[in-house]
């Protein structure tokens, strides 16, 4: 299974470079590769999941260059099941926009610019969470970076270019503290192969051990968007398509949340900046809720309600029990296609009622009782209602809260019900809106247009809806509801990733360094 780990990485590289070499000369050709690709990335995603729940971290030692001094990549539980569950979401937002794209007749952004910059984000990802040493998350996240500025921009509309900017210019910031802070990790430890530093960085000063911790801790924040590191977000994410805003929205921030899980439990397991990171929990989950609810764009809100839910994993993260990581994880993998739907849904309903301003939107219902639950469904899962997967989710990480029994946590609990509540009246407020009520059509010339992925408007239709874009959204919409039914096999794989994210001997033992380098040092 070693010979699979670095395919996540190298399959959408390769289909990215075939794409830009043959151009758009070959629609057709061009869709094929970019689905192929992920079809088979999300294929080699399983099979390394299997492998790490069943045998334990794969690990790869790219070039036969051993640890620490070559690239190693590292699939255990936590970082396989990340990669599935990235690889269906990004399959899934590929065929919408490829619907999206041949519905607006498109053809040549999309395909030449859009799809190859899509696969290297997807690359990307793929690196960071597959990434055994600092340095090589940090080129997971620039080539994150440098494929999402292209994503946002793409179009090429005043808006968009505006949006790209302030997100680029926060991204460089978030990037030149999380490089600061892997120069003085090697300063202070001599490696920066994560195994190698779960057993050496005890020894350093303790002092020492928190300004490093704290500088991972922001400049992975600014990626997650945690309060208050979130505000470039709001502003960001609403003008780009609605595939592109989907995927930044769904995936993007998680692997934030990833680096953090990662570094806090592997790195920093006393994790002194404990109380720091529930005191950022609660403002995150209050902050951003307290901000969706008085929004009169759909865009806008639900980006808010995004970094509200990053709350709910740093408040896992900040717990550090095993049941309060399998929460976090499980979480995690549930916002990712909760969110990623929700937006994809309005990307539907801008496409049919011409408009994300609340206040020009009404009565759709009538025109499309479908589009109508497509978005009940996930909006109730954000919301928490029981037995979909936001409520289990949220009922794991307030059990370990009341596991922990301290006052923060109770604290914490309070706060997490109340913005579950604001959640579910911010969504139920927006259904009603969208769907029941009539529009304001003082200004609806104003707003009849959508806009397609190339950034020319696109006036809305009332006819049919474009077939790939309804039939993806349904997919994943349809995952929300399936995590419920599969919650007894799914929640025993995050419980079994929680105690080998605490435990850490897993992982430790699994990367191969010279001479059994400290062996068992990480137990």
């Amino acid at each position: 299974m070693n010979h699979l780990a670095p395919l996540p990485v190298l399959l959408p590289l390769f289909g990215a470079g075939l794409k830009l070499a043959i151009g758009a000369r070959l629609p057709r050709g061009q869709r094929v590769i970019s689905i192929g690709v992920l079809t088979a990335v999300l294929g080699v995603a399983i099979a390394l999941l299997v492998a790490a729940d069943r045998d334990g971290p794969v690990v790869a030692r790219l070039a036969g260059w051993p640890a620490p001094t070559g690239i190693v990549l590292v699939a255990d539980r936590l970082s396989a099941l990340m990669l599935v569950v990235s690889c269906a979401v990004t399959l899934g937002v590929l065929v919408y926009s490829i619907g999206q794209g041949r519905a607006d007749e498109d053809e040549a952004t999309p395909l030449s610019v859009f799809h190859p910059t899509y696969l290297i984000l997807v690359a990307g990802v793929a690196d960071a969470f597959l990434a055994g040493d600092l340095f090589n998350l940090y080129v997971g996240f620039e080539v994150l970076l440098a494929a999402s500025y292209v994503l946002l921009t793409v179009g090429g509309t005043a808006a968009r270019v505006r949006a790209g900017a302030g997100y680029v210019v926060v991204g460089l910031l978030s990037s030149v503290v999380f490089l600061a802070a892997i120069a003085m990790v090697y300063a202070a430890t001599g490696t920066v192969n994560l195994a190698q530093l779960a057993v050496r960085l005890p020894e350093v000063d303790p002092g020492v051990q928190l300004v490093l911790e704290a500088m991972l801790l922001i400049g992975f924040g600014v990626k997650a968007a945690v309060f208050p590191l979130s505000a470039w977000l709001p502003d960001s994410y609403p003008t780009a398509p609605a595939p592109v805003t989907a995927v930044f929205a769904g995936l993007l921030t998680k692997v934030g949340v990833y680096a953090i899980i990662r570094v806090q439990t592997l790195l920093f397991p006393e994790g002194r900046l404990r109380t720091l990171l529930l005191v950022v929990a609660a403002s995150t989950m209050i902050v951003g809720i307290l901000g969706a609810i008085v929004q009169s764009d759909l865009n806008r809100l639900l980006s808010f309600t995004l970094v509200s839910h990053i709350g709910y994993m740093v408040f896992g993260i900040a717990l550090a029990s095993a049941a309060a990581l399998a929460g976090t994880v499980f979480y995690a993998i549930h916002h990712i296609t909760v969110q990623t739907s929700l937006f994809l849904v309005t990307g539907l309903i801008e496409r049919r009622g011409g408009s994300t301003d609340l206040g020009r939107l009404g009565g759709l219902v009538r025109l499309s009782p479908a589009l109508a639950v497509l978005f009940f469904v996930p909006a109730m899962n954000l919301g928490g209602i029981p037995p979909l997967s936001g409520f289990l989710g949220k009922w794991l990480l307030l059990q370990a809260g009341a596991e922990s029994g301290t006052p923060a946590s109770y604290v914490l609990i309070g706060a997490a019900v109340g913005t579950s509540l604001l959640t579910l009246y911010a969504m139920a407020r927006v259904w009603g809106q969208v769907f029941g009520s009539s529009p304001d059509t003082s200004g609806a010339t104003a707003y009849s247009f959508g806009a397609s992925l190339s950034g020319r408007d696109v006036a809305a239709t009332g006819g049919a809806l474009p077939r790939a874009m309804t039939y993806a959204t349904c997919a994943l919409v349809a995952v929300g509801p399936a995590f419920t039914v599969l919650a007894g096999p799914l929640v025993a794989l995050v419980d079994r990733t929680g105690v080998e994210l605490v435990s850490r001997v897993g992982y430790v033992d699994a990367v191969p360094l010279p001479g059994g380098f400290e062996r068992g040092a990480g137990r």
